[in-house]
C-alpha cells in the first residue's frame, strides 16, 4: 500500500540534480528569473485565487538555435495521484465556478483546489500567468512533476509536459510522454521545438476556447458596467468610449509603448497632467504607432476628449478619480483576457453588454444591434470566404463581419502557404488591402476601428462615411488610394429602417461588384414585397442562391423576423434556377434575454447547434445529400419569379391538406378518449354515450 506522506522535497531535489547533469540553468522557487516573468507572476492571482505571489518550484528559460526563447514553469508534488486532474471533458481543470452554496464556497466563488493540489494544473496556471500578465513571451512550457513512495520503498516518478501559447488561446496541449527532463538538454531543444509546431488546436478546440473567453468577457464586462452604474454613477453615454479608450491605453505596443500602469494615475489637479490627460496621451501614442491616417486619429481623439478631459471624471474624490477606479478594473479584469484572445469580436461584445443597460427611445426602430459572432462566422462561410477574398460591408457596425471574414482568410492562408515569409506577406495584404467597411455613426465607427486594430491591425480601410451618399467604391488611403476596391464578397446586416428594409444598401454594393457572393441578414418580409423595388432590380444582374428562415437570433434586442438571402453576384437570375430554401427556426440554441445573466445562460446549445450551423452551410453550398439534422420539409429547392417578392421560405412551403386514413383514425381516437374521460368524471350523461 502506498504511503500518504508527501515526499515533494525529495522529488524536487531529484529532478534538480537531473537538470544539473544536463547542464540546464534553472531558477528556484524564490529566485528572481527576469523582470517580465517575475512581475507577471507577482501580478497574477495566486494558486489559491488570492493576491499573493506565484512561486513555481523550478523555472527554466530555454533557447533554440533559431533564438526562440521559451519559459518553462515547473510544479512538483509528492503524493500518489497528484500529477494531473482533468475535468469531465478530459481537459486540464484550472478554475471552476461553484453554482450552488457549499460548506466551503459561496455561490459564484471560484474553486482553485485543482491548481493547488495537482502538479500539471499548477504548472499550467503559472504558464498562463507568464503569458497573460507579462509582455515578452507568447508561448510557455508547463511541466508537472509528481513522485511517491511505493509500498516496497522505491520511488515512482511521473511527468506531464504541456505547451501553452497565445495563438492557441492558452489551451494547454500535451507535447509527448516523458520520463525525465532530458528534453530540456541543449542538444535536444531543436527536436523539442519541432514537436511544438505540430500542436495547433483543432477547430473544435478553438470553438470551445472562444466560447469560454466570450463567456468570461461577458461576465466581467457586465460586472464593470454594474460598478459604473451603481457605484460610480457614470453617464451611460460615456461607458463605451471609456472602456474602449482604456483598452488602448492599457495594451501598449511591444518594445515601443509601455502599457499605462494604474499607479501612474495619481489624481493630479493640473490641467495638463490630470488622470484624463494621462490616459489620453497614452491613447494618442498608441494610435500614432498604429499609423492611422491623421483625420481618423483626430476623430477618435476628439470623441474621447469629451470623456477623459472635458468631463469631471478625472477629478479625485478622497484621493482617487473615477477614471482610475474604472481603469483598475479594466487593467485587472479585461486586459488579461484580451491578451489571450485571437480574432475575437471584442467591441461588438462590449457595445451589446453596455447597451443592455440603456433604455433606447423607439426601441422597435433601433438599428444599432450587432450580429452575434456565431452568425457572422456562419455568414462568412456561406460566402465562401478564402484567403483571396476581398470583403466589404456597407453598414459595418463594430466590424463583426470583417473580423469573421479575416479569421477565415488568415486560417486559409496558413493551410495553403508553406513559406513563412510568403505567409507573412499574405497576412499583411489581407489586413491592409482585402477588408473594407463603411460606418456612418461616429461612435459606432470608432468601435469598428478599435475592433480591427485589436484584431490585428486591419483598420486601414474602415471609413467614416454614408455608404449610400458618399462612398465611391474605391480605396481611400494607402498605396491603392483611388483604385476600385475589387470586392468579391459582400456581408451585411443593414439598418431595417432604410429604404427597402435595407435592400437599398444591397443594390448599391452589388452594382459595384463584378462577381462573387453576397450574404445578407435582413428583415424577412423584405423578400416578400417589403424590399421592392430593390429586390426586383437586384435579380437583373444577380442570382438568388438561397433563402434561410432564421431563428430568433436577436432575442429581446430586435423584434423582427429575419432571414439570410444568399446571392451569386454578376449572374442574372434565371427563372429555371433552383433556389435553396431552409427553415432554420430550430438552430439548436435555446435563448433568453436576462440582462444580468451570463452568455452561457442566455444562449444554450441544447440540440446540436454547432452541427446544425455546419449542416446549413453544407446544404447551401453542396445540396441535399448533406441532410442529417434537418428533414426534407425543412430543406427543399424551388424556383422564384423575377418580381422580387417571393423569396421567403413560407411562400414556397408545401402543406399537404388532403387527409389520410391515419389522420381520420387519429381524430376518432382523440374524440373517443375525450368522450370516455367525460363519462368517468360524470360530466356527460350515459345516454349520450353512443358508439
Amino acid at each position: 500500500m502506498a504511503r500518504t506522506k508527501s515526499i515533494e522535497e525529495r522529488v524536487e531535489d531529484f529532478f534538480k540534480k537531473q537538470l544539473d547533469s544536463y547542464q540546464v540553468k534553472y531558477f528556484t522557487k524564490t529566485e528572481a528569473m527576469n523582470a517580465d516573468i517575475d512581475e507577471a507572476l507577482k501580478r497574477a492571482p495566486s494558486k489559491s485565487g488570492g493576491s499573493g505571489n506565484n512561486y513555481p518550484d523550478i523555472k527554466v528559460l530555454i533557447e533554440t538555435k533559431a533564438m526562440r526563447r521559451i519559459p518553462v514553469m515547473m510544479e512538483v508534488k509528492g503524493r500518489e495521484g497528484r500529477l494531473i486532474k482533468l475535468d469531465k471533458d478530459g481537459n486540464i481543470e484550472l478554475v471552476t465556478e461553484f453554482t450552488s452554496d457549499t460548506k466551503t464556497h459561496k455561490r459564484g466563488e471560484k474553486n482553485y483546489a485543482a491548481i493547488e493540489k495537482y502538479a500539471v494544473n499548477g504548472a499550467v496556471h503559472y504558464a498562463n500567468a507568464v503569458l497573460t500578465y507579462g509582455s515578452s513571451y507568447k508561448e510557455c512550457i508547463a511541466v508537472g512533476i509528481n513522485g511517491y513512495e511505493k509500498a516496497d520503498g522505491t520511488i515512482e516518478t511521473e511527468i506531464g509536459v504541456y505547451y501553452v501559447s497565445k495563438d492557441n488561446f492558452l489551451f494547454p496541449k500535451k507535447i509527448s510522454d516523458y520520463c525525465d527532463l532530458s528534453f530540456l538538454e541543449k542538444k535536444h531543444l531543436d527536436d523539442f521545438a519541432e514537436k511544438l509546431a505540430l500542436l495547433d488546436l483543432t477547430s473544435e478546440e478553438i470553438e470551445k476556447k472562444t466560447k469560454e473567453i466570450e463567456m468570461e468577457l461577458d461576465t466581467k464586462l457586465k460586472y464593470i458596467n454594474q460598478v459604473m452604474q451603481d457605484t460610480l454613477q457614470i453617464n451611460v453615454n460615456y461607458r463605451v468610449n471609456l472602456v474602449a479608450g482604456m483598452i488602448m491605453a492599457g495594451l501598449g505596443i511591444e518594445e515601443e509603448i509601455e502599457p499605462l500602469n494604474p499607479e501612474e494615475l495619481r489624481g493630479s489637479l493640473g490641467k495638463k497632467d490630470h488622470d484624463g490627460y494621462k490616459i489620453l496621451n497614452k491613447i494618442e501614442s498608441f494610435l500614432d504607432k498604429k499609423k492611422l491616417p491623421a483625420d481618423k486619429k483626430e476623430m477618435i481623439v476628439s470623441n474621447l476628449k469629451s470623456v477623459f478631459v472635458y468631463d469631471t471624471l478625472w477629478r479625485p474624490v478622497y484621493g482617487e478619480s473615477k477614471l482610475k477606479s474604472i481603469y483598475v478594473l479594466i487593467y485587472k479584469e479585461i486586459l488579461p483576457i484580451f491578451r489571450t484572445s485571437y480574432h475575437l469580436d471584442f467591441t461588438g461584445k462590449l457595445f451589446n453588454v453596455l447597451n443592455d443597460w440603456i433604455s433606447v427611445p423607439d426601441g422597435d426602430k433601433n438599428d444599432v444591434v450587432f450580429t452575434p459572432r456565431y452568425v457572422t462566422d456562419f455568414m462568412a462561410k456561406l460566402a465562401k470566404v478564402n484567403m483571396d477574398s476581398y470583403v466589404w460591408d456597407y453598414a459595418a457596425g463594430s466590424a463583426g463581419f470583417l473580423v469573421s471574414a479575416m479569421k477565415l482568410m488568415l486560417n486559409d492562408a496558413k493551410k495553403r502557404i508553406k513559406s513563412p515569409s510568403d505567409l507573412s506577406a499574405k497576412e499583411t495584404k489581407i489586413k491592409l488591402e482585402q477588408l473594407l467597411g463603411i460606418e456612418k455613426l461616429s461612435d459606432i465607427y470608432m468601435l469598428a476601428v478599435l475592433n480591427m486594430i485589436l484584431m490585428g491591425d486591419g483598420s486601414s480601410n474602415i471609413l467614416h462615411e454614408d455608404s449610400l451618399k458618399e462612398y465611391s467604391g474605391k480605396y481611400e488611403q494607402g498605396e491603392k488610394k483611388d483604385e476600385d476596391f475589387p470586392a468579391n464578397v459582400f456581408l451585411l446586416n443593414p439598418p431595417y429602417s432604410a429604404d427597402g428594409k435595407g435592400f437599398v444598401f444591397v443594390e448599391k454594393a452589388l452594382s459595384k461588384m463584378k462577381n462573387g457572393r453576397a450574404v445578407i441578414l435582413i428583415q424577412e418580409n423584405a423578400g416578400s414585397g417589403g424590399g421592392l423595388p430593390y429586390t426586383k432590380n437586384i435579380l437583373k444582374n444577380n442570382t438568388l442562391a438561397a433563402s434561410i428562415h432564421m431563428s430568433d437570433i436577436f432575442c429581446g434586442k430586435a423584434g423582427v423576423q429575419t432571414a439570410i438571402y444568399v446571392f451569386d453576384v454578376g449572374i442574372p437570375h434565371d427563372t429555371k434556377q433552383l433556389v435553396k430554401f431552409v427553415d432554420f427556426s430550430n438552430d439548436g440554441y435555446t435563448r433568453q434575454n436576462r440582462k444580468r445573466s451570463s452568455q452561457e445562460t442566455n444562449l444554450k446549445n441544447t440540440d446540436h447547434a454547432l452541427e446544425r450551423y455546419e449542416e446549413v452551410v453544407n446544404l447551401v453550398l453542396f445540396g441535399k445529400s448533406y441532410l442529417q439534422y434537418f428533414s426534407e420539409e425543412e430543406y427543399f429547392e424551388d424556383t422564384i419569379t423575377l418580381e422580387g417578392n417571393d423569396w421567403t421560405f413560407k411562400q414556397h412551403q408545401k402543406i399537404d391538406m388532403i387527409p389520410t386514413d391515419n389522420d381520420f383514425q387519429e381524430v376518432i381516437k382523440q374524440y373517443l378518449t375525450w368522450k370516455l374521460s367525460m363519462v368517468i368524471r360524470g360530466d356527460s350523461k350515459n345516454e349520450d354515450w353512443k358508439i
